[in-house]
C-alpha cells in the first residue's frame, strides 16, 4: 500500500512538529495516515484502533499497532497519567475519554484534536449529534485538562470534502512556549 505523508490532516501536519521525542498516542488510527507521519517524526507511535483489518494497514516501522476498543463496556483506559509526549485525534469523538486523554499527556506533551462539529449534518455523515462537537467542546477539554491552548479553529473546510470541523492544538502546563516555532510551523501546510 502506498502511503504518502499529504494524506495525513493538514492540521496534524502542521502541528506535530511541536511533540517533544517519545511515546506517541494515533487514538482511533483508521488505517495509520498519522501514525507514520508521527513516526517519520522519529516517535513511537502507539496505533490504537478497535478495526483489525485498518491496524494491519497501519503497521510499520516505530508504529505498534494496538486492537483495542476504548468504548467497550469494562476496558480501562491503557494509558498511565503523564505518560505520552503526544496524542493526536481525528475523525473520532467518545467524550467519556475527555479527562483520560488530558490526564495521559505528560506536562510538556501536546494534543492535536480535529473531529466534526455541529452544522456537518448539512454536508452528511456524522450527523448525529452524539457526534459532533458542540460549539467549543474542545477548548472545554483543554480547560477542564489544565491544558494550555496553541490554536483552535472551529468551521467549514472544503477538503478533502465539504465538512464543519473542531480543531484544537493544546499543550500541558509544563511545555516551553520558547520550542514552539511557530514561523517554522506555518510553512508545514
Amino acid at each position: 500500500m502506498n502511503h504518502r505523508f499529504e494524506d495525513a490532516s493538514p492540521w496534524v501536519r502542521r502541528w506535530a512538529p511541536l511533540i517533544r521525542q517519545g511515546e506517541v498516542l494515533d487514538l482511533a488510527c483508521g488505517s495509520g495516515r498519522h501514525a507514520r507521519l508521527l513516526a517519520s517524526l522519529g516517535h513511537v507511535v502507539i496505533a490504537l484502533d478497535r478495526d483489525r483489518e485498518a491496524l494491519a494497514a497501519a503497521a510499520g516501522e516505530n508504529i505498534e499497532p494496538v486492537e483495542y476498543d476504548v468504548e467497550a463496556p469494562g476496558n480501562p483506559w491503557p494509558f498511565a497519567p503523564r505518560s505520552l509526549a503526544g496524542i493526536v485525534v481525528t475523525n473520532y469523538l467518545h467524550r467519556p475519554l475527555f479527562g483520560a486523554l488530558a490526564a495521559s499527556l505528560a506536562p510538556d506533551g501536546v494534543l492535536i484534536y480535529e473531529t466534526f462539529a455541529r452544522g456537518n449534518e448539512t454536508f452528511g455523515k456524522p450527523s448525529n449529534p452524539d457526534f459532533l462537537l458542540m460549539p467549543g467542546e474542545l477548548l472545554g477539554l483543554a480547560g477542564r485538562g489544565g491544558l494550555r491552548v496553541v490554536a483552535f479553529e472551529d468551521g467549514v473546510v472544503q477538503g478533502p470534502r465539504p465538512a464543519r470541523l473542531q480543531r484544537l492544538c493544546a499543550v500541558g502546563q509544563g511545555f516551553d512556549p520558547a520550542t514552539a516555532r511557530l514561523d517554522h510551523l506555518s510553512g508545514a501546510e
